[in-house]
């Protein structure tokens, strides 16, 4: 009798550390890769934005008017951003290019103005921009990320441009 009652307590552990490492992952490891994951898509939505935004300030060195110019750059950043507003399911109204600051828009191209550290200058400032709020890579990581990005993740750049060969 001492022998079956030996034999049997074994089996009944059987299966408990598959349980163990079933809610250590879940609970545990799940969380702390898709809070890495999520950084990473953060990290790459930005350096997309600092592209965009030097890409389009780029192409607005390219002549012709002030107007072709805003277009032009608003393109450049558009290609440059392109996963980010697909993934968003946003456009560029390139067109029409918003002002900086004016209302949300991913892509704002200012107006050829005087440069703020050169005054017999003109500039063109590209602003690309991405509402992580509205469109989180993870759902319910907007809360963790909130604090740290604020509204909107975005990239500034901006050219003094040569106005005498338009």
């Amino acid at each position: 009798m001492k022998a079956r009652q030996l034999r049997s307590r074994p089996s009944r552990q059987r299966g408990v550390a598959a349980i163990e490492f079933a809610l250590v992952f879940l609970f545990g490891i799940l969380p702390l890769l898709l809070i890495s994951l999520t950084g990473v898509m953060i990290f790459a939505a930005q350096q997309s934005l600092s592209l965009a935004s030097a890409e389009g300030a780029r192409a607005a060195l390219q002549y012709g008017t002030p107007a072709q110019r805003q277009v032009n750059a608003c393109n450049a950043a558009q290609r440059s951003m392109a996963w980010l507003l697909k993934f968003a399911n946003e456009s560029a109204n390139c067109t029409t290019p918003t002002a900086p600051g004016s209302t949300y828009a991913p892509i704002a191209v200012s107006a050829a103005a005087t440069c703020p550290t050169n005054a017999s200058a003109q500039c063109i400032t590209v602003v690309a921009s991405f509402d992580y709020n509205n469109h989180p890579f993870i759902p319910g990581t907007k809360a963790l990320y909130g604090w740290v990005l604020g509204t909107n993740l975005s990239s500034t750049a901006t050219v003094q441009l040569d106005l005498s060969g338009s």
